[in-house]
């Protein structure tokens, strides 16, 4: 392989966040890479989605989104898959990547998108200031059997995984469980975030391991905001799809132009809503500097009493009633009667008079005349030009996305039908991977080694797994082999799938090939001589590391594991090369 190939095709076995922004295919390999397993095809069999095609499309979102909720926990520690520096990366790919494309996609190479984060420190808020600026974390995408995996640590009483792989999960568990057609379903990647927007009715975005539905999207509470945040204040970096993807720094778009047009067009549909009174109050929850300017009117005990706005807002934190619904005036019943005023404040707008004139003719976004009409009812509000824009933003976001001024080229569609057996996908994956780089790569996304993708495979287990090398960094080379004997012969991959050296030592336990690598990895690590010998006949290989020799017993093999005797020969220090 020539060395950009190489580098797209191991990025598939370490599948790291920088990796997936350059190499876009990877993202919806990745999917592909889940669908292909097993693991998510057993969720059919659990009790809980039993007759779930009797409920209606939310119901079965939340049937979803609540097993997704108990069995993964989200993660994103450095200490899981290790560090890197940005000097390495930048070399790894400088003859191929312009060096803004990183400074454009990622958060610690200088991308400042959400100004949150970086108020808050976004080292510090990610555990990175106790090291030198140049070094950055090596975050990786889990497939769904290293997100299981997850148990096996310490700490971790379910599976887990970072945003993409969730992302990648929520994807694959929507085409097998509720069948819902690969060609509704679109991944939206940024810097910080990843989501998913599933075209169905009005539309569904998964947020991490929740999902928001469009009246979740402008209901004002904590999740809608953090999910809001990402499409209102981060660049879209890559839109990927069953057709192909749209990255935003690229010029050109593998994605169907049409599918992608649809796309846009139900997005901006499921981001925009009308002014009524339940979307001011929501407004108003989160733009909460506004809340001054408004009061409560409530009739009891033959009395008209008054409390301001902020007053109540701070009363639905420990209720089941908003300040926006019918519920309001149970709300209400619940504010101590001391707390009312028997005088309205005349430098505040009452609220019931803004909600008479929002439902007797909403407003919409887009309209010429909705700050004129804003500015006319809320004449109280000194920064009202502010108050205008603030509502315009919340209730018709605007995505920085990829637009559709690329130059669409024609790519291989994944042509997956819902209720497809998991055999019969595998068989029409298996016909696609000469014309489709990215099912291809959900072939080495997923783990499966054939004669092809040893080399990748290699270069990504002894290049970019430092965890490996750093849990042993105090033990000699033997002591590391009997360490890995304790461990369960066991992958945490299915059929023929094989782990990488930092996911055996992470959630210890590996086959016999993945642990020989594993002692590989760290032989090399201390520049002595590598050779691997594999026995076909009896299952076993051994390691040399300089004069010591290790055997390990696998009971899988791989396809180049066919001819005996096989000699894999590591140069100590150039590219590796096999004999």
């Amino acid at each position: 392989m020539d060395r950009q190939t190489l580098e797209k095709y191991s990025s598939a076995f370490t599948l790291s966040d920088m990796e997936v922004f350059l190499f876009p295919e990877l993202m919806y390999a990745l999917v592909l890479a889940n669908i292909m397993s097993p693991r998510l095809w057993k969720w059919r069999e659990d009790p809980w989605f039993k007759d779930i095609k009797k409920l209606n499309f939310n119901r079965q979102m939340q049937r979803l989104k609540q097993y997704v909720m108990e069995h993964y926990s989200f993660n994103l520690d450095i200490e899981t898959w290790g560090v890197t520096t940005k000097q390495r990366e930048l070399e790894r790919f400088s003859t191929f990547v312009a060096p803004e494309i990183f400074s454009r996609s990622n958060a610690l190479f200088g991308y400042e998108g959400d100004k949150y984060y970086f108020d808050i420190n976004i080292r510090q808020h990610f555990g990175m200031d106790r090291f030198t600026t140049d070094v950055i974390p090596y975050w990786k995408t889990e497939t769904v059997e290293a997100m299981d995996a997850f148990r096996f640590k310490d700490g971790y009483a379910t599976g887990a995984g970072e945003c993409v792989s969730l992302a990648a999960l929520y994807a694959a568990a929507l085409y097998i469980v509720l069948e819902v057609p690969l060609e509704k379903i679109y991944m939206m990647a940024t810097p910080l975030h990843s989501q998913n927007y599933v075209a169905v009715g009005e539309g569904v975005i998964t947020n991490n391991r929740r999902i928001v539905t469009k009246n979740m999207w402008f209901n004002g509470t904590v999740l809608s905001t953090k999910a809001r945040r990402a499409m209102e204040k981060e660049r879209v970096t890559i839109v990927a799809h069953c057709s192909g993807y749209a990255h935003i720094d690229y010029p050109e778009a593998t994605i169907n132009r049409e599918a992608y047009h649809g796309f846009l067009e139900m997005l901006n549909k499921y981001l925009v809503t009308e002014v009524n009174f339940e979307i001011f109050a929501n407004f108003l929850r989160v733009y909460n500097q506004y809340q001054k300017y408004f009061q409560f009117e409530f009739f009891s005990g033959g009395h008209h009493c008054f409390l301001n706005a902020e007053r109540l807002y701070q009363y639905e934190h420990g209720s089941n009633y908003r300040v926006g619904d019918v519920s309001r005036k149970k709300l209400l019943l619940e504010v101590e009667s001391e707390e009312f005023d028997l005088r309205p404040d005349p430098k505040r707008h009452p609220l019931h008079i803004v909600e008479k004139k929002l439902n007797g003719k909403p407003l919409r976004c887009g309209l010429e005349d909705v700050d004129r009409k804003l500015k006319t009812v809320l004449h109280l509000i000194p920064e009202i030009d502010d108050f205008c824009k603030d509502i315009k933003q919340f209730t018709c976001a605007a995505p920085r996305i990829p637009l559709e001024d690329k130059r669409f080229v024609n790519s291989q569609p994944v042509g997956l039908k819902a209720g497809m057996t998991r055999e019969s996908i595998i068989a029409y994956l298996e016909t696609l991977r000469e014309s489709s780089t990215t099912v291809d790569l959900a072939f080495y996304a997923g783990r499966r080694i054939d004669e092809k993708g040893w080399q990748p495979y290699l270069a990504a287990c002894l290049e970019r797994n430092p965890v490996c090398l750093d849990v042993f960094k105090k033990l000699e080379i033997p002591l590391i082999y009997e360490q890995l004997c304790q461990w369960p012969d066991t992958s945490i991959y299915d059929e023929q799938g094989f782990a990488t050296p930092d996911e055996v030592v992470n959630f210890q336990r590996g086959d016999g090939l993945e642990k020989a690598l594993c002692l590989v990895n760290c032989g090399r690590a201390r520049k002595q001589s590598v050779q691997i010998i594999f026995n076909a006949s009896i299952n076993s290989l051994q390691v040399s590391v300089g004069k010591d020799m290790f055997e390990f017993f696998a009971s899988r093999r791989p396809a180049f594991w066919e001819t005996t005797p096989c000699l894999l020969k590591l140069d100590v220090v150039d590219k590796n090369t096999v004999v």
